[in-house]
């Protein structure tokens, strides 16, 4: 049966319910405080079945807060708006969820895996259908009306068995080049430690460094803090107004999500404007800074700000460490604060201590050992550029075969959904 014969209909003509949640006032524990039902939140949602939740929420909430609907099991589910819109997942039991997310439950004549699929090979598609501007969004009302070309029941199991199929195959490669991508930044790590603890020169004589996480340094080597080094430890702001206030041009807002161990990648780079800028003189960057991501996931990268980068500033979550050029080489304390000796001292400040983020005087104190002449300094920061210039290499190519296979895959499932590939019976039957 061509996909030109196959009957169009409305998302909202598809499934019985169609709704979302709302999020309890987190001041008010005893909404949380126990784990009575799930509460899905666009986190949650990895374009795959949703085997678990990040949050619960007690059978108080449940009974106070009549938006928070309890949907059934295998519920289709769609982020709206926010980092995650257009992410999708299947719940593999009862969950409520947050007012990010359109749950879609109850199916008429389709396969909800089907309609997973749709959605996933469409998402650019349905993106462009956002409104707003700051932060897109899909509302219920434009998911109830997208409409979908919707083949026979039997058909759609064979497209979904099909996908699948495909599906974990390209999972395997991408899982398999990701964890070879981790292997490359372990043995980064490692050749830098070794290098900002033990030097180039094998023969050295050796001491004791007196710090535990560190060990043996060269006898010639001292143990210094951040703050005998930095001139400046700060960071910025999120301007008046919010993410509304970044534009298309202007002057560069760096964020954490632009600070990387290789250096200020600009995908994504948000601008402001003068007068933002100059209200924000302290957060302004000068050449040869070294920023540091001090909150969330990305907690400890760093990246050095380039000579001709020209001006920018940062916001809150980007701290700048200005440093005293006579006594240290820049470049070489950039790549000193990518060491294990300094992560694994970010990690005790944040377990240690249950902060979700580092404080400048944290900042100061951070302990390391050092070469005392800016010669040696360099010299070991030459050897270490070279070695990490071929695993970033290899670590580039690597992320753009990924990229590919995400691509290929994409491309799959908007082509299987859309009867573009004809499901043949010797494939039916591998599936078999």
């Amino acid at each position: 049966m061509s996909n030109k014969l196959w009957p169009k209909k409305k998302i909202t003509w598809l499934f019985d319910v169609i709704g979302s949640g709302t999020t309890p006032p987190a001041s008010n524990e005893m909404y949380y405080n126990s784990p009575d039902m799930a509460w899905l939140n666009t986190g949650d949602l990895k374009d795959s079945y949703i085997k678990k939740t990040s949050k619960h929420v007690s059978q108080q909430a449940l009974d106070e807060f009549s938006a928070l609907t309890v949907f059934p099991k295998d519920s289709l589910v769609m982020a709206m708006y926010g980092a995650t819109i257009g992410k999708l997942g299947i719940t593999k039991y009862e969950t409520t969820t947050n007012q990010a997310c359109c749950v879609l439950s109850k199916p008429r004549e389709i396969i909800t895996k089907f309609i997973f699929y749709w959605l996933m090979g469409h998402r650019a598609e349905i993106i462009n259908l956002s409104q707003g501007g700051g932060q897109p969004n899909i509302s219920q009302g434009i998911i109830r009306n997208i409409r979908i070309a919707v083949p026979p029941v039997e058909l759609q199991n064979k497209i979904v068995n099909f996908i699948d199929k495909k599906f974990e195959e390209t999972n395997q490669l991408i899982d398999k080049k990701e964890k070879m991508i981790n292997l490359l930044e372990q043995q980064r790590q490692s050749i830098i430690t070794e290098a900002v603890t033990k030097g180039l020169n094998p023969n050295v004589k050796m001491k004791d460094s007196g710090v535990e996480w560190i060990g043996e340094i060269p006898e010639h080597w001292e143990v210094k803090k951040v703050k005998h080094f930095a001139n400046h430890v700060g960071s910025g702001k999120t301007p008046s107004g919010g993410s509304e206030v970044y534009l298309d041009e202007g002057v560069p807002f760096l964020r954490s999500l632009n600070v990387h161990f290789d250096g200020i990648r600009l995908k994504d780079l948000a601008f402001i404007s003068e007068e933002t800028n100059a209200e924000m003189k302290s957060s302004q960057v000068n050449p040869l800074d070294i920023l540091l991501n001090i909150t969330g996931a990305s907690i400890g990268r760093t990246a050095i700000v380039p000579k001709d980068f020209g001006r920018a500033n940062v916001n809150q979550h980007v701290c700048i460490i200005r440093l005293n050029q006579k006594k240290v080489y820049p470049f070489y304390f950039n790549m000193l604060m990518s060491s294990d000796v300094i992560n694994q001292q970010i990690w005790f400040a944040q377990n240690g201590s249950s902060r979700e983020g580092l404080n400048f005087v944290q900042v100061k104190e951070l302990i390391f050992a050092i070469p005392p002449t800016l010669e040696e300094q360099r010299e070991i920061n030459k050897w270490v550029f070279n070695k990490q210039k071929a695993i970033f290499n290899l670590t580039s190519t690597v992320k753009e075969q990924i990229e590919k296979l995400k691509e290929y895959r994409q491309s799959l499932i908007y082509e299987a959904v859309t009867g573009k590939i004809e499901v043949s019976e010797m494939e039916l039957d591998e599936v078999r």
